[in-house]
């Protein structure tokens, strides 16, 4: 999947963060955690350019690197943190 579809991919996902925790589908605790992913994406649209952009920045750049923190902390959060994540490069 391309990088940025992985961002847009989020970003429909988030929009239904609220309803899930509402129905007991997801802890509120990790609700920061995914608002602060969005906020990562938000600012690498404001202020990047087509590099961030590449399947080679999702393992370089500081953006990709703080959204993966932030994604395990959620997995960890939902009792999910022992399920292996691909390698930024597949």
């Amino acid at each position: 999947m391309p990088p940025d579809e992985i961002a847009l991919c989020f970003d429909d996902a988030f929009r239904l963060a609220g309803h899930l925790v509402e129905d007991g589908q997801l802890s509120p605790t990790v609700l920061p955690h995914l608002r602060a992913i969005d906020e990562v994406f938000a600012e690498m649209s404001r202020t990047a350019g087509v590099d961030r952009w590449t399947k080679a920045a999702m393992s370089t750049d500081v953006g990709w690197n703080r959204a993966r923190l932030l994604a395990r902390e959620v997995l960890a959060v939902e009792g999910e943190g022992e399920v292996p994540l691909p390698h930024p490069s597949q």
